[in-house]
């Protein structure tokens, strides 16, 4: 019975490991144009599956060009192994197509849907080079401080050495940031293969006018395209010579902000703006005292988070707030930049009843609609109770309550007991200072003459550890401290570096105490104390008579 017990937990523990493993499926791009491939991530972190993953499903809508496996091992923290099948499709259709879902063993991967569009016209004469340039704007103008998309695609139906370069992007009159890594996949014109090098560019004029693009030149070196390739020999460059193609000038219509727009308001242009809060704990049966952490996330599509102004607050009586640092985040996604601004604040309730939390509104534009817009998140009523466990301060405007009689005799009379006792300390501290000083009283515990016995046999038995305690309680009895010591007396101060590296090192047992009694004994007889048993004969009469 025992046995089966334990089977059938390990069996439950083994299929809830395999479902939170699970089979995760994404893709490198969310829209393609047609004749493009892109790669469809699987990963498993289930160590248990063997095998493949089944993609016959695939084949009605993309043809399969090439599939491969990575494995990767984390052995930071908790350490796990994950494997990646990395496979290459090819859309046959164009529209929206959907990738079902894919059988690892007995793990399942979620469905995932994928844009096709059909592909824009090429220039003829540019499809005949091995290697050409196109660059694009999303838009051809924009309000100033909005984001324009300004992408380049690198062509080549040649292979190339690892070694091309592309020219930086500089404007003087605009903002760029580039978004992501480069992309490669592969595209198919006119029947022919071609490597596709893709990146983005999130560019942001600073000014209204006409803003000029510069051509951007790619270099790279031809490797030799040996047999399979599609390009004529008349065209194909020659292996090994360094080839330079560049992009056409684009210009870009940047136009001034709209009259209509607020001039009070910080100018937003955005593709969609959005303003959501959250709270934790949920505000919905606070007291008196509690401590309510409100974040609130701004998130506008199309501008950098750096663009975000701060949220405004207001003070409202009977709620202290302690804001936080504001967090900003920049997300990559299809239409460019997404930033993210996020204010936390922590409220603390101070009196009982309903506190009103104002309603915040954000004036925005919006370049896709061209339109004066608000976003806003409505007011809010914290109806704030009593807390037993706190002394709740009386609110501002609510009439005092008379002052007890005998709690104000009991405050007179503490105060003038206090003044009494600071007085009378005040007269002992005055007498005192008239008083001749007298000598120190006896010391308790060991005499210094045994406490530098004590020492001494621990020089000359070699022990670190033991010579460190006594000299410690040798100092204790001295006039000045150790340190002070050693900063006057070189020889000391050498003796205990000695000391200290015998402490701290794999080198102790071979450590000699001689230098150190050396030293401790060169100190002036004058500057350390004696036993004063010792030295009785030589002392003057306490009392002479």
């Amino acid at each position: 019975m025992t046995r089966c017990t334990a089977l059938l937990l390990a069996l439950a523990l083994w299929t809830s490991a395999s479902q939170a493993a699970g089979l995760l499926a994404s893709l490198d791009r969310n829209q393609v144009n047609s004749g493009e491939t892109v790669e469809l991530t699987l990963e498993s972190t289930d160590v248990t599956q063997f095998g493949k993953p089944d993609l016959t499903s695939l084949d009605n809508q993309f043809e399969v060009r090439g599939t491969r496996q990575v494995n990767q091992l984390n052995s930071l923290g908790d350490s796990h192994a994950s494997t990646r099948w990395i496979v290459t499709l090819l859309p046959r259709h164009t529209g929206t197509l959907e990738i079902a879902p894919l059988q690892l063993g007995n793990l399942q991967s979620q469905a995932l849907t994928l844009q096709v569009n059909a592909s824009p016209v090429q220039d003829q004469d540019s499809r005949l080079e091995p290697v050409f340039i196109n660059a694009e704007l999303d838009q051809p103008k924009v309000y100033v401080q909005a984001q324009a998309l300004l992408t380049l695609h690198i062509y080549h139906s040649v292979p190339l050495f690892d070694d091309s370069s592309l020219s930086p992007l500089q404007l003087s009159d605009a903002r760029i940031e580039q978004l992501g890594e480069p992309r490669t996949y592969e595209k198919l014109i006119n029947g022919v293969r071609h490597g596709v090098i893709e990146m983005r560019y999130a560019v942001y004029p600073q000014r209204s006018g006409e803003l000029q693009i510069p051509a951007l030149t790619f270099t790279a070196t031809p490797a030799n395209p040996g047999t399979g390739t599609e390009e004529p020999a008349s065209q194909a460059p020659k292996p090994g010579k360094l080839i330079h193609v560049s992009s056409a000038e684009l210009s870009l219509q940047v136009l001034a902000k709209p009259a209509a727009y607020p001039a009070d308001a910080p100018w937003l242009p955005a593709r969609s703006l959005t303003l959501s809060e959250s709270w934790s704990p949920e505000p919905d049966h606070p007291q008196v005292g509690d401590s309510l952490t409100r974040s609130l996330t701004l998130s506008a599509e199309g501008l950098s988070s750096a663009q975000l102004p701060p949220l405004p607050q207001a003070e409202i009586n009977g709620l202290r707030s302690y804001p936080d640092q504001p967090q900003l985040s920049n997300q990559h996604i299809e239409h460019g930049l997404l930033g993210t601004r996020e204010e936390r604040q922590a409220l603390v309730p101070t009196r009982t009843g309903d506190l009103e939390l104002p309603a915040l509104e954000i004036t925005w534009w919006n370049t896709l609609e061209d339109r004066l817009e608000q976003t806003s998140l409505p007011a809010r009523t914290l109806q704030v109770a009593n807390n037993p466990s706190l002394v709740v301060d009386t609110p501002a405007g609510t009439p005092q309550a008379s002052v007890d009689n005998s709690d104000l005799w009991l405050w007179q009379l503490s105060t003038l007991l206090l003044a009494c006792t600071t007085l009378l300390g005040f007269g002992l501290w005055w007498r005192a200072r008239s008083q001749p000083a007298v000598l120190r009283a006896a010391q308790t515990g060991p005499s210094p003459r045994s406490l530098l016995d004590d020492l001494k046999r621990a020089c000359q038995a070699n022990d670190p550890q033991t010579t460190r305690q006594a000299l410690d309680a040798w100092a204790r009895q001295q006039p000045e401290t150790l340190a002070d010591m050693a900063a006057r007396f070189i020889p000391l101060s050498d003796a205990l570096d000695g000391l200290n590296g015998a402490l701290y090192s794999e080198t102790g047992q071979y450590w000699q105490g001689e230098e150190l009694w050396r030293a401790i004994r060169a100190i002036p007889i004058n500057e350390r104390v004696q036993d004063p048993v010792a030295d009785t004969t030589s002392l003057p009469p306490l009392y002479p008579k």
